[in-house]
């Protein structure tokens, strides 16, 4: 599949954290790779800038984020020249006139980006039907997370939805973007030996955790009023959980796909009521030190509220109601000020009936599929072999299952798989309507039971692996965590 020639892709947010961290350089990295084809990449913002102040803000923000390697003159020449700063402050709708100018009169390939809160999609999907700008070629992607609750969610996507058509809309999870993700699904549909145990018969359990040893650094003023289960439980985890779980596809489209991953939101086992507190853990954290440096805690953070009760850190024993995944709990987790930048999902097996070898301990021994998907991705089966020697001394051993040229070829980051995606219409990595809000519902009654009984944080000293009911949550199943995968 390849991008429709001419393109416009529009930046609302064109300068913000995110444009410039992510999305600019991942457009530049398809420029490289000469995917990016003939069109104008137009960044919307409050402020006036020349053209020399408006490229080099870029410029200096692809020499931080791209490697290396990848940084030459003649790609950032042609990548420039798609580049335009367009002033649009949605405060004064007058100035939709400012992008209808910058835009072309035809029907082209166009994405509109909204890099920006959730509270101003509806306005800003307003302004361009008023002023003309949407149509039937047009495509919207949305950031997430989309509203703060079910209802939020819900009117979102209403609103949204009375100017663009589903099939135009595409709600972004960069996890769903990441190589091994997607080698996750080669990996179990391509494969009997994997597919044949994909279920109760032979998995144990399943942890998935998305940790991060940076603190909330200059998001404190979006992040406060968020917290841990919106930004990260509600969309990450439980898409990572879907993509584990999800039976297999009749075909490798869009809806096929996505219909899916529906299935196992819907199969959640809720969890309401007195189970909250037994199987859902909150914490904030606190001072100590990360990455060999002294550490302020959460509330001491610049921006942040001194009595602020936002959690920095979920984890959670989900269980899925039906046949494939009966009995079988998968312990999700994700924090700020965490031990290490990780994230993994972990397929453990069950352990052998009765070893033969003695100093061979089933529990400890029992076969692990570990997923990498940051930092370094990749792919380990963990299985028993002989010690080399005299007797039949059993230890484990890591099998990598990543390809001998992986070092070789340059993985893509998420984000320019995904805008290449979004471009070129193929919506398979992209959240549906009723993907979005059934994680909603699923996850609305923790934190509507959290704010009522103002539940309290537990705290965490940073550098670690999070609260100690966290470790007790796995505990008490005669489980622990894989710190150390």
């Amino acid at each position: 599949m390849q991008i429709q020639s001419p393109f416009e892709l529009v930046l609302f947010g064109g300068l913000g954290d995110l444009a410039l961290r992510k999305l600019l350089p991942a457009l530049y990295l398809l420029q490289r790779d000469n995917r990016l084809p003939e069109g104008k990449i137009l960044c919307l913002t409050r402020q006036a800038l020349s053209d020399d102040d408006f490229q080099e803000r870029i410029r200096a923000s692809v020499r931080h984020q791209v490697p290396a390697d990848c940084l030459d003159e003649n790609t950032w020449a042609v990548f420039c020249q798609k580049l335009r700063c367009v002033t649009l402050d949605l405060d004064d709708e007058a100035q939709f006139e400012h992008l209808k100018s910058a835009l072309s009169a035809q029907d082209i390939n166009r994405l509109y980006y909204l890099a920006t809160g959730s509270d101003l999609y509806t306005q800003i999907c307003a302004g361009l039907h008023r002023h003309g700008l949407i149509n039937a070629a047009s495509k919207i992607v949305l950031e997430k997370p989309i509203g703060h609750d079910f209802a939020s969610a819900q009117q979102i996507n209403a609103a949204v939805a009375d100017y663009f058509a589903e099939s135009q809309i595409y709600r972004i999870d960069h996890y769903l973007g990441k190589e091994t993700v997607q080698n996750l699904l080669v990996l179990r549909f391509a494969n009997s030996l994997f597919e044949s145990q994909w279920n109760q018969r032979y998995i144990d359990h399943i942890q998935i955790t998305i940790s991060e040893s940076l603190g909330v650094e200059k998001r404190a003023g979006f992040y406060d009023h968020v917290g841990a289960m919106r930004d990260m439980f509600q969309n990450h985890l439980l898409q990572l959980l879907c993509i584990t779980a999800m039976e297999p596809p009749a075909r490798l489209e869009p809806d096929a796909v996505r219909d899916e991953k529906v299935k196992v939101l819907r199969a959640l086992k809720p969890i309401t009521g007195d189970a909250i507190s037994e199987k859902v853990v909150c914490g904030q954290y606190d001072a100590g030190v990360s990455e060999g440096k002294p550490v302020p805690r959460y509330r001491d953070e610049p921006g942040v509220d001194i009595k602020s009760m936002t959690e920095t850190f979920v984890a959670a024993k989900v269980e899925i109601d039906n046949w494939r995944w009966a009995g079988v709990p998968f312990y999700l987790r994700t924090g700020k000020r965490l031990a290490e930048r990780a994230c993994e999902i972990v397929v453990h097996f069950k352990a052998i009936p009765h070893s033969i070898f003695p100093l061979q301990h089933k529990n400890t021994m029992a076969n692990k599929l570990v997923f990498r998907l940051q930092p370094d991705e990749g792919i380990r089966l963990m299985i028993c072999e002989k010690r080399v020697g005299p007797g039949m001394n059993v230890r484990p051993m890591n099998l990598s299952l990543n390809p001998a040229n992986h070092k070789q070829t340059r993985v893509p980051e998420a984000y320019e798989r995904l805008l290449f995606d979004a471009l070129s219409g193929n919506a398979t990595l992209f959240l549906r309507n009723d993907e979005l809000l059934e994680a909603w519902r699923w996850v609305d009654p923790i934190l509507k039971n959290w704010e009522e009984s103002e539940q309290r944080p537990e705290p965490y000293t940073s550098g670690t692996w999070g609260p100690a009911a966290a470790t007790l949550l796995l505990a008490k199943d005669g489980r622990l965590w894989d710190e150390n995968s």
